[in-house]
């Protein structure tokens, strides 16, 4: 099944209330394969996905930026971490540091990052499904479905090798 981000937002909508019902049987019963599980789907549904094709999620959000990352990706555009903070960034209404503007300032036209080797935390683990502890990151994972198509896919592909 070929996704488009543009459709995503539709789609994920769709199977809003069911992915909660089935993420709430999650929260209860806490399978303990269950980051085995979703790290082998992981690993399956990016073997088909290139993220260089969408960059949906540098397109229309932002990550959040630790104080490290933002030290990190400074020193790597030879800035200092005051100016990058004042260039680049914000905080959000969760007091978390955010970019100012979307699409990302560092999304390339051809979709790369210019910042690639200095990219925040939050920007190397997205969308985040092969974390463990999965059953802590249900409610970012539902939110991720409406941006990322391999989110959406894990998610589904999850419901069906896991019926609860």
């Amino acid at each position: 099944m070929d996704i488009k981000a543009e459709d995503l937002p539709a789609l994920a909508g769709d199977k809003r209330k069911e992915n909660q019902r089935y993420f709430q049987k999650l929260r209860k019963k806490k399978p303990k394969k269950l980051d085995v599980l979703v790290a082998d789907i992981h690993d399956e549904v990016f073997e088909e996905i290139d993220c260089l094709e969408c960059a949906n999620c540098c397109k229309t959000t932002s990550p959040l930026f630790l104080d490290k990352d933002i030290d990190r990706i400074a020193r790597h555009l030879g800035m200092k971490p005051s100016d990058f903070v004042e260039q680049y960034l914000h905080i959000d209404e969760d007091n978390d540091y955010v970019l100012n503007v979307a699409p990302c300032p560092f999304l390339g036209p051809d979709n790369y990052c210019s910042i690639y080797e200095a990219r925040p935390k939050a920007c190397r683990e997205y969308p985040h499904t092969n974390r463990k502890k999965f059953v802590q990151i249900l409610n970012l994972t539902l939110k991720n479905t409406e941006i990322c198509p391999a989110a959406y896919k894990v998610v589904e592909q999850l419901k069906e090798e896991m019926p609860l």
